[in-house]
């Protein structure tokens, strides 16, 4: 989800400019509908939806015009694929509070990938964090609610922090149990925020202790998401293109 698409017309397909080009994505329980932008007189660019599962979908590039009847345009086949990313995001959101699972993930820490590295990880899988059906009872700190803040235990929030992913850091704030893990000791007697500080990852520290601190800047900050019964309506102000997604 979140990637640019572009569609080509064909001569034939280049119309007046008061026909408004919607693509819809058809899976097997989910539905989405984009809007469109014009590039040129034969371009459109619009934002792909986050889906539900892998899978093939169908896509409809349709055509409409204020009085007469919308029309379908083209139909082409399209791709949802499970990357590294979204592969990442599972593991981690089911090893919320497997201590074994967390404290292998520390191995990361000794490789120290590149900056860039690191700038490309976070925003993908934040990315694909936010495009999971996590379930209503999810917690950053797992599934035993009854453990005292006091004992020293690794979290998902340690995690994040270790690596220096903002991005992921600021979406597990905004998650159950994600303010709280900010007070849990390790074996090693590093809180989340005493880790920010060690390692110097000066805007990481700001986002865990000001109020009012704002998400940081990515691409999900170029959207708004609204979600009503069995429907969304996103607004990606970068392109200003809306998406629908509705329950098949």
């Amino acid at each position: 989800g979140d990637s640019v698409i572009t569609v080509q017309l064909t001569e034939e397909d280049k119309v007046e400019d008061d026909v408004v080009f919607y693509l819809v994505f058809t899976g097997s329980t989910v539905q989405h509908c984009t809007s469109t932008r014009k590039i040129n007189p034969g371009s459109l660019e619009t934002i792909s939806p986050g889906h539900d599962c892998c899978e093939t979908v169908k896509v409809a590039l349709c055509a409409s015009r204020e009085g007469h009847p919308v029309l379908v345009v083209a139909e082409e086949s399209f791709q949802f694929v499970q990357d590294e990313a979204y592969d990442a995001a599972q593991f981690l959101a089911t090893c919320a509070g497997n201590q074994q699972a967390l404290n292998f993930t520390r191995f990361l820490d000794r490789s120290r990938p590149p900056a860039a590295d690191v700038d490309f990880l976070d925003e993908k899988v934040a990315l694909a964090f936010r495009h999971l059906k996590l379930p209503a009872e999810w917690n950053v700190l797992g599934a035993d609610q009854s453990l005292s803040e006091n004992i020293p235990r690794e979290t998902l929030m340690h995690f994040a922090v270790r690596l220096g992913l903002l991005r992921l850091t600021w979406f597990l704030l905004q998650q159950p149990g994600g303010r709280g893990a900010l007070s849990i000791h390790n074996n090693e007697g590093a809180t989340p925020v005493s880790l920010a500080l060690e390692r110097g990852y000066q805007k990481l520290h700001q986002l865990l202790t000001e109020e009012g601190a704002r998400e940081p800047d990515s691409w999900s900050t170029l959207s708004h998401t609204v979600h009503s019964g069995d429907y969304s309506v996103k607004h990606h102000r970068g392109l200003d293109v809306y998406l629908l997604t509705a329950e098949a």
